[in-house]
């Protein structure tokens, strides 16, 4: 069987040349940087030994970026463990805004101000339909927004991933409100909503003067070819999809767990490297969702997985409602006394590295990689940029 394919041994090969050849964010120069060194002897780590055989084992440190495909698994898993204690006995829904790619061109030369404006306009439709009559509920909505910029194809998409549970709380009366059985939101007037936002953004943001337009956005400075763009975005359908999640609490978070720390492409879509082509896996949705094959070259590859490493500092992952920092400490005790529902009850852990990783990824890493046996056992620490060669 051969080795597993990863997207580190893309840029191993061809980043020099592509660094050289191309202007390049240093924050993207950084998330290279640690891509490159991830659980290498750059970054140092410990070395095992196994009592059966006596294989001397070094397990290197992770880089820990957020971008890094290698690292993620096991952050994943964390972040879940840490939601469960804010789970409720309703129904999820998870429901995706998505800008239309007619907007990439002007998202491109303002990233982080029009992908703050899709967070904003995000919870802001959410949060006016769950106060609004019209759909019932009638209060204060709580939920957790993940920003996504990319598609199968590692091209450029932006959209938000929201996972919300299905009810609203109403502070005046201390009641919670279900809503019906999968149904929140009428998809229609959530997407009218969500374009008549975020349009509106855009015109005010463009009358203060905090657009930059570079590009193929260039163009839109010219105030005829604004309208015009402006217009288009207002007269065309915006994509929002709330859909309830299956089964219990627990299975929708797992569900959005497939969400929350994806990279533009992880590992295991990458089946071919070489003479200077990437080839990946993809699943098309306008195909029945069928996987099929895309071979681009390296530095293609390159260039679009750089474009998806984000501003430093921005937050992919936020909270909103009363699931926000600020108020959930306050409102969930609420909510689940409402509910019928015990508080959760969480036990400190003392357990070593090993056993963390076992419990969260079911994979044992005492086991010897040459004789199978879990019989590795601490030696010393190996310091960073150690040459030690694995055995």
């Amino acid at each position: 069987m051969s080795a597993t394919i990863r997207v580190a041994d893309v840029f191993r090969k061809h980043w020099r040349e592509y660094d050289r050849t191309n202007s390049v964010d240093p924050q993207a120069v950084n998330a290279v940087r640690h891509i490159l060194q991830c659980r290498t002897a750059e970054l140092g780590g410990h070395l095992y030994q196994c009592k059966g055989c006596g294989s001397e084992v070094p397990v290197y440190n992770s880089c820990l970026d957020r971008h890094c495909p290698t690292c993620q698994t096991v952050r994943k898993l964390e972040w879940l463990e840490a939601r469960q204690a804010e789970l409720l006995p309703v129904q999820y829904f998870h429901t995706v805004f998505t800008l239309p790619h007619q907007a990439n061109p002007l998202v491109d030369c303002n990233r982080e101000l029009l992908l703050n404006e899709l967070f904003h306009t995000s919870s802001w439709v959410l949060q006016s339909f769950a106060a609004d009559p019209q759909w019932r509920l009638e209060g204060s909505i709580g939920f957790i927004a993940m920003l996504h910029t990319w598609n199968q194809l590692i091209g450029k998409h932006f959209h938000m991933h929201c996972i919300v549970p299905g009810g609203v709380w109403r502070e005046n009366t201390n009641e919670w409100v279900s809503c019906r059985t999968n149904y929140l939101f009428k998809k229609s007037s959530l997407a009218d909503a969500f374009r008549n936002r975020y349009c509106k953004r855009l015109r005010a943001l463009h009358r203060q003067g905090k657009l930059s337009f570079t590009g193929p956005a260039a163009r839109l400075a010219d105030q005829t070819q604004w309208n015009a763009f402006i217009t288009e975005l207002e007269n065309i359908s915006w994509a929002v999809w709330p859909k309830p999640t299956a089964g219990n609490p627990s299975q929708a978070l797992d569900y959005l767990g497939r969400y929350t720390h994806r990279v533009a492409i992880s590992d295991h879509r990458i089946l071919k490297f070489q003479d200077g082509n990437v080839t990946f896996s993809w699943r098309d949705r306008s195909d029945d969702n069928k996987l099929k094959t895309r071979q681009i070259p390296a530095k293609e590859f390159i260039k679009r997985f750089l474009y998806h490493i984000l501003p430093q500092g921005f937050q992919k992952i936020r909270y909103y409602g009363w699931l926000s920092p600020t108020k959930k400490k306050k409102i969930l005790p609420l909510i689940r006394n409402a509910l019928n529902v015990p508080e959760p009850v969480t036990q400190p852990r003392e357990e070593t590295t090993a056993e963390r990783i076992l419990r969260l990824t079911g994979v044992n890493v005492s086991k010897c990689p040459c004789c199978g046996k879990p019989k590795l056992a601490y030696v010393a620490e190996i310091p960073r940029n150690h040459t030690r060669a694995p055995p």
